[in-house]
C-alpha cells in the first residue's frame, strides 16, 4: 500500500478516539513526507534535530513539527524558532534553556514531561517524583517562554500487553494528578503521548491523546543520509545521543 493509503486506513481506525496522529518520518526523504502531506497529514515528528531543521526548511510551512527524542540543551536553539511540540523535557536544566531560546525568539514553546514508564535502562524520562519536583521549582515558577501541555511516555519494548497496559495506565493515573495538583485552572494541559506502531491500539484504550507512529505509515526504517555526512559539513553538530523514541 501507498503511504497515503496506509494513512487513510489509520486515520480511519482511530478516529472515534479523537486521537492526534503524529506521523514519524525520521529518516524518510522529503519525497515520503510529502506524500503523507498531500493527503492530508500536517503534523510530523523527528527525532534528531539536524533532520529536522533540514527538512523544516524544504517542506510547506504550515507543518506542526514535532520533536519527539532525546534532545540535548546546545541543540535547542536550533529549532526553537518554529517547533509547535517537544514531547521529550526530562530534565529542569533542559526546560530552562527551551524557557532562554523560547524569550530569545519571542514565543511560548509547548513541551510535555517525558515520564520515565519503561522497564529498560535505555529510556529516557524523568522519574514521578522528579516531575512533581520540576513543576514545585522557583525555576520553573519563573519561566515564561515555556508552557507545559501534558506528558509523553515510551512502553516497554515487549509482546506481552498487559504489561504495557499497566505502563500505559500508569502515565494516564500521574496525568490526572497533575491536572489536579499543578493545572487545575490550565486548559492547554490535555495532551497524553504514548503509543506507537506496536501498541497504539493499547494506547488509545488507556487514554492516549497523541499517537507517534512511523512504520505503520511510512513503512521500515532506511539510514538516513545525514548520518552519513562528514559531520565538518554540517553546521549542527551531531547528536552523540542515542534514539529514545520508536515508532
Amino acid at each position: 500500500m501507498s503511504i497515503a493509503a496506509n494513512l487513510t486506513k489509520l486515520k480511519n481506525e482511530v478516529s472515534a478516539s479523537g486521537v492526534k496522529l503524529i506521523a514519524v518520518s525520521k529518516t524518510k526523504p522529503v519525497a515520503d513526507i510529502m506524500e503523507a502531506y498531500e493527503a492530508g497529514q500536517r503534523l510530523f515528528g523527528e527525532n534528531q534535530v539536524q533532520e529536522m531543521v533540514e527538512k523544516y526548511e524544504e517542506l510547506p510551512k504550515d507543518i506542526e513539527w514535532h520533536l519527539l527524542g532525546h534532545l540535548q540543551t546546545n541543540k535547542v536553539k536550533y529549532i526553537a524558532p518554529f517547533v509547535s511540540l517537544i514531547h521529550s523535557v526530562d530534565s529542569l536544566k533542559l526546560l530552562k534553556e527551551i524557557d532562554k531560546q523560547g524569550a530569545k525568539n519571542k514565543r511560548v514553546i509547548d513541551c510535555l514531561l517525558q515520564i520515565y514508564i519503561a522497564d529498560e535502562d535505555t529510556k529516557f524520562g524523568l522519574g514521578f517524583d522528579e516531575a512533581i519536583e520540576l513543576l514545585r521549582s522557583d525555576e520553573f515558577a519563573e519561566m515564561k517562554h515555556v508552557r507545559i501541555v501534558g506528558v509523553m511516555g515510551i512502553a516497554t519494548n515487549t509482546e506481552h500487553e498487559k504489561q504495557i497496559r499497566d505502563e500505559f495506565n500508569e502515565l494516564k493515573v500521574f496525568f490526572d494528578g497533575l491536572k489536579v495538583s499543578f493545572f487545575r485552572k490550565e486548559d492547554s494541559f490535555k495532551e497524553i503521548s504514548m503509543g506507537m506502531s506496536s501498541d497504539y491500539q493499547i494506547a488509545i484504550k488507556e487514554g492516549s491523546t497523541m499517537l507517534r507512529i512511523g512504520s505503520t505509515i511510512f513503512g521500515k526504517r532506511v539510514i538516513p543520509h545525514w548520518k552519513n555526512k562528514d559531520a565538518s559539513e554540517s553546521a549542527i553538530p551531531p547528536s552523540d545521543q542515542p534514539d529514545s523514541t520508536l515508532n
